[in-house]
């Protein structure tokens, strides 16, 4: 068989096919466009690596959780950080547990370029996302992990470069082991809140899919998925004010995620439609910068929930 063949043998029937993808994601309280079903589609059976990128908030992160669950295998998370390097990203020698067993060899009356040569094993080997990635499939039959490299655009352009030879080759040379391999590729999902540029040889290297903010409807539909004890007035007429809010020049726009820790907000508090008073004091679910929450508190939300009204 061929690669793209292999990948596909060894895929569970629930995303044989875009609409199944699709429908397998809805049934994981996750509404989908059928655009990112279809790149989602191509990422596992091309194998290729799958960039995500959109605003705070919108879901990419939550696409890696999802596929996880649907492919029944582990997902393996690389949070980016400004100075983020190899010792974090692939792997590092337990020093700690190294220095005690030179420690045991030397009282046994080993000779030290001895015991220095039997602390470089993979027992003493700590293995972190990437590494764990590409061995995932050596030792689990060929199944394939989602692995999600979350917030790219947070770390150096210098590990990004270094991702560039890994998504090429999956593989990772330990000078004191040896070239490690993946048999198969994991499911690469890489996220991106485009705070930087990223660079064009990593893109090339990738599927690339936008994931914008939801249209009212898509917004509801995700409440309803999400929070079905929500009533529906009540999803119908904060989809109508998340979309309107972010009209409004703000400091931060809120995404999804806060649509629905404030709807969570508002069903705990047994509300069954927006009201004044309550916006206000519940506006910290979706706003974090206080400036935001002054500008919008007061005359402006109510506007807004006048025009969440009247759009039902």
């Amino acid at each position: 068989m061929t690669g793209t063949q292999e990948l596909t043998a060894a895929l569970p029937d629930q995303v044989g096919s875009i609409n199944q993808i699709q429908d397998s994601l809805r049934g994981r309280a996750y509404v989908a466009d059928r655009s990112l079903a279809t790149a989602l589609f191509l990422a596992l059976r091309l194998g290729k690596p799958l960039l995500l990128e959109g605003e705070a908030g919108v879901g990419k992160t939550e696409v890696a959780k999802t596929m996880a669950d649907l492919l029944a295998t582990d997902l393996i998370r690389l949070q980016c950080y400004e100075g983020l390097d190899v010792n974090h990203a692939v792997y590092e020698w337990n020093y700690a547990k190294q220095m005690l067993e030179i420690r045991m060899l030397e009282a046994e009356g080993a000779a030290r370029d001895h015991a220095l040569q039997e602390i470089f094993g993979p027992e003493f080997l700590i293995k972190r996302p990437l590494l764990q990635a590409i061995e995932y499939t050596n030792v689990n039959g060929g199944k394939r992990p989602v692995l999600l490299i979350d917030e790219i655009d947070r770390a150096d352009e210098e590990f990004e470069a270094f991702l560039l030879e890994l998504l090429s080759d999956f593989q990772i040379t330990v000078p004191e082991i040896g070239t490690l391999k993946a048999t198969t590729p994991p499911v690469v999902i890489i996220t991106s809140n485009r705070t930087r540029e990223l660079h064009d040889a990593l893109k090339r290297r990738c599927l690339y899919h936008w994931i914008d903010y939801p249209s009212i409807e898509k917004e509801e539909e995700i409440i309803a998925a999400r929070l079905p004890e929500a009533p529906q007035t009540l999803a119908q007429q904060i989809s109508r004010f998340m979309h309107e809010l972010r009209q409004v020049d703000l400091y931060k726009v809120p995404g999804v995620a806060e649509t629905l820790d404030w709807a969570s907000a508002l069903v705990v508090l047994e509300q069954s439609d927006l009201r004044p008073e309550m916006v206000d004091a519940t506006l910290g679910a979706i706003l974090k910068h206080q400036e935001d929450v002054t500008k919008v508190s007061g005359d402006l939300s109510k506007q807004l929930i006048a025009a969440a009204a009247d759009g039902e």
